[in-house]
C-alpha cells in the first residue's frame, strides 16, 4: 500500500510540474525514491528488531546510569558442552560477594569456575595457629533461571592441634532466580543445597547426616557505580546432635573508581547459633568452614567484618581480595582471615 501511493505520488507531482525543467523533475524522483527506499529499510530494521526482542525479553545495563540498551545477547550464545547456558549478562556491572565464601551466594544465574583460597588465623586462645583453604566452586546455568551450585570442596591444610589435613565436605544445590529487573537493576533468587558429609574427620569434617542450607539472595545496583548485595538463610542439619542450627546474613556494599574496572567493597556477616549440638565441648562454634556441635552454643552471636577489592578485566573474569576480621568482642574460631579468588565465567 505505501509502494502505491508513493508512485501516485510521484505522478502527480510530475504532471504538476510539467512546466519544471528536465533536471527538476528528475530531483523529486530521485528524492521519492530516496523516501521509498528508506521506508523499506525502516521496516525491515523493524521487523529485525522486533524478532530480536522477542527472542531475548531481557536487557542490559548500559553506561549511562543503568539505563537499558537492547537485549543481552546471552540467549544467542551456544550452550557450553551442550548442555549449560550461559550466564546472565544483564548484570555485568556487579561483582561477587567474598567472605561468608562457601553460604553467601550471587544471586545471579551464572555459570562459572571459581577457585579461591583461605588464610584463616585462629584466635590466641585456641593456640593463634593458621588453617588454609584452596577450593574450586562450579556453577552452571541450567534455563537463564535455574542453574546448579556446588558450594563447598576443597583441602585444608593447618599448623593447628584442634585438627588435622584433611578433605573438605561438599555441598550441592539448585539455585531459582525469582525477580530480574534488569532497568532498575533488582535481582532476587532463592536457594535450597545439601551438605554431604564425605569430608575428612581428622580435619573435623564428615560428621553428622547431612546439613541443608535454605536461603535467599538478592541485588540492588545503588546509582551509577554501587551495588548492594544481601543474602540471608538458615544451615539446617539432619543430625541436631552432632551439628548446630545456625542462621546467617550477610551483606556486601561496592563501588566501582570511576570509569575504570577497580572496584573497592566491605562486607558484614552475622552468625547466630539457634540450636546447640550434644556432641564437642569445645565451647566454641565452626562459623562457615566446620559445624562441630558444640554444647551450649545457642543464642551466641559472632559478627565479623571485612573489606578489599576486586578487578574485572572483562566480562568474563573477576580476580579478588578481601580481609575479614570479627567485630564482636565473641570471636569463636576467626582471628582474621585472608580471601583471595579468581573468576573465570562464561
Amino acid at each position: 500500500m505505501h509502494r502505491t501511493f508513493s508512485m501516485l505520488a510521484i505522478c502527480v507531482s510530475l504532471l504538476l510540474t510539467s512546466q519544471s525543467t528536465a533536471e527538476e523533475s528528475e530531483l523529486l524522483i530521485n528524492e521519492a525514491s530516496t523516501h521509498w527506499g528508506a521506508e523499506v529499510a525502516s521496516d525491515e530494521v523493524t521487523e529485525e528488531a522486533d524478532f530480536s526482542l522477542s527472542s531475548c525479553d531481557s536487557c542490559c545495563p548500559s553506561s549511562s546510569c543503568g539505563e537499558c540498551v537492547g537485549a543481552c545477547g546471552s540467549c544467542c550464545e551456544p550452550l557450553l558442552f551442550g548442555l549449560f547456558a550461559p550466564s546472565d549478562h544483564c548484570f555485568d556491572d556487579f561483582i561477587s560477594p567474598m567472605t561468608n565464601p562457601v553460604y553467601f551466594e550471587d544471586p545471579r544465574t551464572l555459570t562459572e569456575a571459581r577457585l579461591f583460597f583461605l588464610q584463616h588465623k585462629l584466635p590466641p586462645a585456641l593456640g593463634a595457629d593458621d588453617i588454609q583453604l584452596l577450593a574450586l566452586q562450579l556453577r552452571a546455568a541450567l534455563t537463564d533461571r535455574l542453574s546448579i551450585v556446588a558450594a563447598k570442596d576443597g583441602f585444608i591444610t593447618t599448623s593447628s592441634f584442634l585438627l588435622d589435613d584433611g578433605w573438605a565436605d561438599v555441598m550441592i544445590g539448585l539455585k531459582y532466580n525469582l525477580l530480574k529487573d534488569p532497568r532498575q537493576g533488582r535481582i532476587l533468587s532463592a536457594g535450597l543445597a545439601y551438605e554431604l558429609p564425605v569430608g575428612s574427620t581428622r580435619a573435623l569434617q564428615g560428621n553428622g547426616d547431612g546439613l541443608f542450607h535454605l536461603y535467599l539472595s538478592g541485588g540492588r545496583r545503588l546509582g551509577c557505580n554501587g551495588h548492594w548485595l544481601s543474602s540471608s538463610g538458615f544451615l539446617l542439619p539432619t543430625d541436631t546432635a552432632e551439628e548446630s542450627q545456625v542462621w546467617y546474613w550477610s551483606n556486601h556494599f561496592d563501588r566501582r573508581l570511576g570509569e575504570t574496572n577497580v572496584y573497592a567493597f566491605t562486607e558484614f556477616n552475622w552468625y547466630h547459633w539457634m540450636r546447640s549440638g550434644r556432641v564437642s565441648n569445645l565451647g566454641v562454634e565452626g562459623l562457615d568452614l566446620f559445624n562441630f556441635g558444640t554444647r551450649g552454643v545457642a543464642g551466641n552471636d559472632i559478627v565479623t567484618g571485612a573489606f578489599g577489592f576486586k578487578v574485572k578485566p572483562h566480562k568474563h573474569t573477576e580476580i579478588g581480595v578481601a580481609w575479614e576480621f570479627p567485630l564482636t568482642d565473641r570471636r569463636d574460631v576467626i582471628d582474621n582471615r585472608l580471601t583471595v579468588d579468581y573468576i573465570l565465567r562464561y
